[in-house]
């Protein structure tokens, strides 16, 4: 690792030339530049395109598994310091386990407590942050201090105390997002150590081209030779001890093997097979519920020239276990694990002439569609492809697995149905067994969507639209932070789209429809709200502006169909009669006590009662929050009124 370091340059009010400390545990990347005192701890990621330079405020402490990502800068004033957590005097501390996001710039004289996300483009100066806060994008913390366990939305500038002392505590959700980013760079930081690492880089290679052999992995030794190996451990064990070298086992949980922190076993010192292999079996027993892997060492250039797992937790006795990417051993036989469901659903699809393919994705994948192909199954044998599942829905437990035929003549899917969630196997539902394929196309039989969202998905498909899916809980609808869900590609994928809802039962969930060409959406509407409730025709949310349904009837009368007050019936049509439009602004009680509202629908009315039933319909979808009324001059674009319409429920 050649990391771009620096002593500090002599000043006028420094002259020690102090270097940056790294532990050696530490990553830092080539491309950023570290200048002066800076003290790295152990595990500390540090991205491209960083610059930390303690050459001006001094000295900088970055606490142990922190990560500074792509583009951060860290600085500080020659004037003021900060008290770090050992009592010492620091222009900028950084706790443990903190996460420092893309372009973000922390300034001394700065503290960032432990466990604390400082979100992308934000800036902390001269500030105190907390232990476990959480601060959005693109926020300002200057001359205030943060309490621990505070959330800073995004956009937000903090420059008195009095707002600091207001903002709201952090949600359990915020802690998991946070803790998640700092595993997420952990295991970076491991990869980027192992990319730089031949001894690391050189099995994975190895595995990936021995894939080309559904039965044998090519095993590639450091010192040129090629040899082929059986996935059975055993013969690993027997060919490397006839070229003369020692066996070791390493272990790892599975929070450990995540991070491919290994733990080594006893030193294995027996160089006859037999014995050897009673002390591997011995051992697999001790760490039963574990990953083991057999090393393979040459003791002479103290090297390793052979690593694989050849245990998982969840194997019922110490057995071979097949490396990553290559195929079951032909004749396996099923262990049983697949749901009978699954195994019926195979049969139909080998029986039509179908290949059968597999995909897996992990949580954040999954909401994305970013599925990555498992191994491919080649055989068309019942029980070999059987076997190819069972040995797929092992390696990825904890994620989703979905089962796929393809029409290998015309080139395109015919099925696509998820077997496994990351809370283990699931059986294919009814509605998808009885699932009609028939040139390429499925078609559900049975679902417990609405007709209404049906012929909706439907005559998107028609009409070449791109389908998607977002969610949002409580707390991001009420400030239209939606998240991305599925997507849905053919009429199979209601099926996924009936499962995705059975997922969320609390959380709004929306359809959204894309013109692919124009790149504009051209619906939204909600088919989920919390607790099972599903609007039976959509309720719409955005789209050209916030139109009353063509259902609505213009001829009612304000004081029948609004409900609102009578001054605000009279303000509404002024600020009609005099051309001026109007829009809706909504916030929820947090951010109304930091004045933080955020835009609504347009409102694009002709007459009073269509204005009115939109603003009716809005105060209905943003239920519970605050809630005013905009008129704006569209020839000086100024605000001429500002109405408040509805108060947040205590």
């Amino acid at each position: 690792m050649a990391v771009q370091s620096y002593a500090a340059p002599p000043t006028p009010w420094s002259r020690d030339l102090a270097e940056p400390d790294i532990a050696s545990s530490a990553y830092v990347h080539s491309f950023s530049n570290l200048i002066g005192d800076v003290r790295i701890k152990d595990y500390v990621h540090i991205a491209p395109g960083t610059s930390i330079r303690a050459d001006e405020g001094t000295p900088f402490h970055i606490g142990s598994y922190t990560n500074v990502q792509d583009g951060v800068v860290i600085h500080g004033l020659q004037q003021g310091r900060v008290i770090g957590d050992d009592g010492q005097e620091y222009s900028v501390w950084i706790g443990n386990n903190a996460s420092i996001t893309h372009m973000a710039l922390i300034h001394g004289p700065a503290y960032i407590g432990d466990g604390c996300f400082i979100g992308f483009r934000s800036t902390v100066f001269n500030a105190r942050v907390g232990a476990g806060c959480v601060v959005m994008m693109h926020a300002l913390i200057q001359d205030v201090e943060i309490p621990p366990g505070k959330y800073i939305p995004s956009g937000m500038v903090i420059t008195n105390q009095q707002q600091a002392d207001r903002l709201p505590n952090v949600e359990e959700s915020d802690i998991h997002f946070a803790q998640h980013v700092v595993g997420i760079n952990k295991a970076l930081l491991s990869g980027y150590r192992c990319a730089e690492n031949i001894a690391c880089i050189a099995p994975i290679r190895n595995e990936q081209r021995g894939q080309a052999d559904p039965q044998m992995l090519q095993v590639e030794t450091l010192t040129g030779e090629n040899r082929t190996m059986t996935t059975d451990y055993a013969t690993h064990v027997r060919q490397l001890l006839q070229q003369g070298y020692h066996i070791g086992l390493e272990y790892a949980d599975a929070r450990r093997y995540r991070t491919s922190s290994w733990q080594s076993c006893p030193t294995l010192t027996a160089q006859q097979e037999s014995q050897v292999l009673a002390a591997i079996a011995q051992l697999l027993n001790e760490h039963a519920g574990e990953y083991v892997r057999l090393i393979g060492v040459d003791q002479r250039a103290k090297r390793r020239v052979f690593e694989q797992v050849i245990q998982r937790p969840g194997d019922a006795a110490p057995a071979s276990d097949r490396p990553s990417g290559s195929a079951p051993v032909v004749g396996a036989v099923p262990s049983g694990s697949l749901d009978s469901s699954v195994t019926a659903q195979v049969r139909q699809l080998l029986q039509q002439g179908y290949q059968i393919g597999t995909e897996h994705a992990d949580a954040r994948r999954y909401r994305t569609s970013s599925w990555t192909s498992c191994a491919p199954i080649q055989s068309q044998r019942e029980p070999e492809v059987i076997a190819a599942l069972e040995a797929c829905l092992q390696e990825h437990a904890g994620e989703y697995v979905r089962l796929i035929g393809i029409d290998k003549t015309q080139k395109r899917r015919v099925f696509e149905q998820i077997i496994q969630r990351p809370d283990g196997a699931v059986a294919i539902a009814p509605k998808a067994m009885n699932t009609s394929i028939n040139n390429g196309s499925a078609t559900p039989n049975d679902t417990v969507l609405s007709a209404d969202v049906l012929n909706q998905v439907q005559d998107l498909l028609r009409q070449g639209c791109v389908i998607t899916t977002e969610y949002a809980d409580q707390r991001r609808f009420r400030t239209s932070s939606w998240q991305s869900g599925i997507k849905i590609t053919s009429a199979q994928g209601i099926n996924d789209l009936s499962t995705f809802l059975a997922e969320h039962p609390r959380d709004y969930v929306r359809l959204v429809g894309v013109n692919p060409q124009a790149k504009q959406r051209v619906l939204e509407v909600i088919i989920h709200r919390p607790n099972g409730h599903a609007a039976t025709n959509g309720s719409s949310t955005r789209g050209k502006g916030f139109a009353p349904s063509s259902t609505a009837n213009p001829t009612r009368t304000a004081s029948t169909s609004h409900g609102l007050d009578s001054e605000v019936v009279q303000r509404v049509q002024q600020l009609l009669q005099q051309g001026h439009q109007l829009a809706l602004e909504h916030v929820d009680a947090r951010r109304y006590r930091t004045n933080s509202w955020q835009s609504g629908p347009r409102i694009e009315a002709k007459t009073l009662n269509e204005a009115l039933a939109a603003i009716q319909a809005c105060l209905q979808e943003y239920s519970g929050e605050y809630v005013r009324l905009i008129g704006v001059n569209p020839a000086s674009k100024q605000r001429v009124a500002q109405i408040l319409l509805q108060q947040a429920t205590k």
